[in-house]
């Protein structure tokens, strides 16, 4: 088949998880077209360029902006409506080379990517969702949520929402598997990227810390006070102060680290936090502030007693949650769904639905950790418009 596949380039979670599947879906011989923004477009276009059924695009996608470790909100809207007028130039120009190709694509995937999603509304094609936001509008979440976090729950649904709308199917990457509220959506495990399946957990006594705001001059301070040996990634240098180690970025010596940590203190992206859970290693999340899905997966995180969240990293924080550690990784070891394999077959089922112009089901045959159940279902205006449905 002729895919047009598009990748979010806000952050780089998205760009490894779409690696594999891309990867899955050129050696079954498919035709892609790879639309992608941001420094995953230099990224993937490396590590797939031994495919000569790839190509790959690049495109203009929305950027954020952060104070801290919160989200700037003004700012990020300020930066994206100053590059407005040349995104959309560059889009619309990408958007002509594509139809002027002669590439006639036959389906559309989209990982939280906007620009695929719409061509494929526009072109009514079948659309097909692979990420990990999904969960925040597909799902039900009520015993987790605190009432005051309700506000930024209704935004990030309507977000996610509307970031792609009216698809084929929606398969949903996550550690976690709550009830699914809406048809056509299919929890499957966390994607892994090759190196992350073959990590093999052998538990050492240092504590790997990935810390993104190099401007943080409390956390090496605060670290040096506690008894344990811990290994920075993030800083952007290299060195060691006493118990600390400041580790250059190594894609390879970072997965090292983590297989063989005692545990881990990091953020609240799905991708770390994904790749601890299925290796097997404590998670202590410090979600970016305004980054209701980095939240979400923390209180999932802490739920399951896979490791714990704060709002905030202290000493007094990070000393619990290490002293915690060995029953953390107990209840890790019953998580038991590491690979591809479940979200390959899924995807397999629904583009050979499509090849042979079936309409979508609800649910699909093949098995899965989460499914829609009929009693579960809610109405939704959007789900059953015309332009979700395939034209071969």
């Amino acid at each position: 088949m002729d895919i047009l596949y598009g990748v979010v380039g806000e952050g780089m979670g998205h760009a490894t998880r779409s690696r594999v599947v891309l990867e899955a879906l050129a050696q079954r011989e498919h035709r892609i077209k790879v639309v992608v923004s941001g420094r995953a477009h230099r990224w993937l276009t490396e590590r797939l360029a031994s495919f000569s059924n790839i190509n790959v695009e690049e495109i203009e996608g929305l950027t954020l902006s952060y104070f801290g470790n919160s989200v700037d909100r003004s700012a990020s809207l300020f930066e994206n409506l100053r590059k407005a007028p040349k995104s959309v130039a560059k889009n619309v120009e990408v958007y002509r080379r594509v139809v002027e190709s002669g590439f006639q694509p036959q389906v559309v995937i989209s990982d939280f990517e906007s620009w695929a999603a719409l061509y494929g509304l526009n072109h009514r094609l079948p659309v097909i969702s692979i990420d990990n936001m999904q969960v925040i509008n597909r799902c039900q979440h009520d015993k987790l949520l605190r009432k005051d976090k309700s506000f930024d729950f209704r935004l990030a649904k309507l977000a996610v929402k509307v970031k792609v709308p009216r698809a084929y199917h929606y398969l949903v990457a996550s550690f976690f598997f709550p009830p699914v509220r809406k048809k056509y959506t299919t929890l499957v495990p966390p994607i892994l990227r090759p190196e992350a399946l073959a990590a093999k957990r052998e538990r050492g006594d240092h504590v790997l810390v990935y810390q993104t705001q190099k401007d943080n001059h409390e956390l090496i301070p605060a670290l040096r006070q506690l008894g344990y040996r811990f290994r920075v990634y993030g800083f952007g240098r290299e060195g060691r102060e006493g118990n600390v180690t400041l580790c250059p970025f190594s894609e390879q010596g970072f997965l090292d680290d983590l297989r063989t940590a005692r545990a881990a203190v990091a953020g609240g992206g799905f991708s770390m936090m994904s790749e601890a859970v299925s290796i097997g290693v404590p998670l202590l999340s410090v979600p970016v502030q305004g980054q209701f899905e980095q939240e979400l997966n923390a209180r999932y995180l802490t739920a399951l007693g896979y490791g714990t969240w704060s709002e905030t990293l202290d000493v007094g924080r990070i000393a619990d949650f290490l002293e915690r550690s060995a029953d953390f990784e107990r209840n890790l070891a019953s998580f038991g769904q590491r690979g591809n394999a479940t979200l390959l077959r899924c995807l397999d089922e629904l583009l050979e639905r499509i090849q042979r112009g079936e309409p979508r089901a609800a649910r699909l045959e093949s098995d899965a950790p989460g499914k829609w159940e009929p009693e579960t279902d809610e109405d939704d205006e959007d789900e059953e418009l015309p332009e979700a449905e395939p034209t071969v």
